[in-house]
């Protein structure tokens, strides 16, 4: 499982974490349904948004049900513990499938093209060219099949490469950022063709622009150090950004997309806000090891998402591998063993193994199938450094309105 939108079941809380699993078993649903079993693996965190965005502007809830044809009852699945579920179907949910298969499908083309792993032996190659073909032949069909035309994804990707290419010292980070921001901005602005709130498209194209921003900026970020061992392409080692810049533009985008919100005409839209205003902001802090809290007490210049202070700031004189360091490190000192990246095969085998032992969904902690970091279980009710008490204000944003939080709702 993969995506830089990872909330924690403890902010959630039980209304919303159900809801937020409705989408999930939606979107893994949806791509075994029109797609077979294989193509489960490309179930993704951040895909899921489509679904969350295309029910929250379409529905009227009450007391955490939904309405219409929006949601079915799932038969048993190990990641569930064999349990029945009320699943997200419809039109959202094959938005979502037809999106992560076309990045699906473009992220293992770039795999091949960088010859990682065992993709760099010629038949395995051979094989994964097929699987991203039959990938992106899948999406387009179903995207057709909702109305949305992915060769606005195909065509981002495509220009992506070429812009890597050319790309290099001098060169603006959001040139490189631009084909994500592009891509992302169709998906999102088609939710509000699907929801009939077509008034709602153009400050979601904000959100999705801005959003696919911070994807590439905060993937850019958490992938440097291993970029740079792999002698592999990183955009900011490529363009020469500092992290302080990398991080002024995250904070920019992350305020744009709170602002583009408050301009979206909601039937009910307290997960949409809560995954897109108050969780992507711990996913900054996370990706740039600051503080876990969106909402800290203290100066405002070290607010939400200012930079950090204390014994640990990046800029601090200490060891960040020092005992005790909360965001990271050797509590032995010295370098922190850094795990090689599995393969595209290898990864689908282990990805195969989590899912059949519920592993995934069970456990507090697993390694993830492809990058081999740590991941919290999906229906884990663990935190990390203390983030459920510090929100307890919005009772996991169930009152918005009243909320005295940062990101002006």
């Amino acid at each position: 499982m993969f995506g830089i939108v990872r909330p924690c079941s403890h902010r959630l809380g039980e209304q919303l974490k159900t809801q937020w699993m409705a989408h999930l078993c939606g979107l893994c649903l949806a791509l075994r349904g029109d797609h077979g079993q294989f193509a489960r693996i490309v179930t993704n965190y951040d895909g899921l948004l489509i679904s969350v965005l295309t029910e929250a502007q379409a529905v009227e809830r009450a007391g955490g049900g939904a309405a219409g044809g929006w949601r079915r009852t799932a038969g048993p699945c190990p990641l569930r513990g064999m349990r029945t579920a009320s699943v997200a179907q419809g039109e959202g949910a094959r938005l979502a499938a037809a999106v992560s298969l076309v990045l699906a499908s473009a992220k293992v083309r770039d795999h091949v093209a960088d010859g990682d792993g065992v993709l760099a032996r010629r038949p395995v190659a051979v094989a994964a060219r097929r699987v991203a073909a039959s990938w992106g032949r899948a999406g387009e069909r179903t995207g057709a099949a909702v109305g949305f035309d992915t060769a606005v994804l195909v065509d981002a990707v495509d220009r992506q490469f070429g812009i890597e290419t050319l790309a290099g010292p001098g060169t603006s980070l959001l040139t490189v950022t631009e084909p994500t921001e592009t891509a992302t901005a169709a998906a999102f602005a088609h939710t509000a063709v699907l929801a009939g709130r077509p008034g709602n498209a153009q400050p979601l194209a904000e959100a999705g622009r801005l959003f696919g921003r911070l994807a590439h900026l905060l993937d850019a970020v958490e992938d440097r150090a291993a970029d740079a061992a792999a002698g592999a392409w990183n955009p900011l080692t490529a363009t020469q950004t500092p992290l302080t810049e990398a991080r002024r533009l995250a904070d920019d985008a992350l305020h744009g997309i709170r602002l583009a919100l408050r301009d979206v005409d909601f039937a009910d839209g307290k997960l949409a806000h809560l995954l897109l205003a108050h969780e992507l902001g711990r996913s900054v802090d996370r990706a740039f090891g600051t503080q876990s809290c969106g909402h800290p007490a203290g100066h405002p210049a070290q607010g939400a998402f200012g930079p950090p202070t204390g014994p640990y700031a990046p800029q601090g004189p200490v060891d960040p591998n020092a005992p005790g360091n909360p965001f990271g490190g050797n509590p032995y000192g010295g370098e922190p063993p850094r795990p090689d990246k599995r393969g595209f095969w290898a990864g689908c085998a282990v990805a195969l193994g989590l899912c059949c032992t519920c592993k995934a969904c069970c456990a507090d902690e697993f390694e993830g199938p492809w990058s081999r970091k740590k991941r919290e279980g999906w229906c884990s009710s663990g935190c990390d450094g203390g983030c459920c008490d510090c929100c307890n204000c919005c009772e996991a944003c169930e009152c918005c309105e009243c909320c005295a939080c940062d990101c002006s709702c």
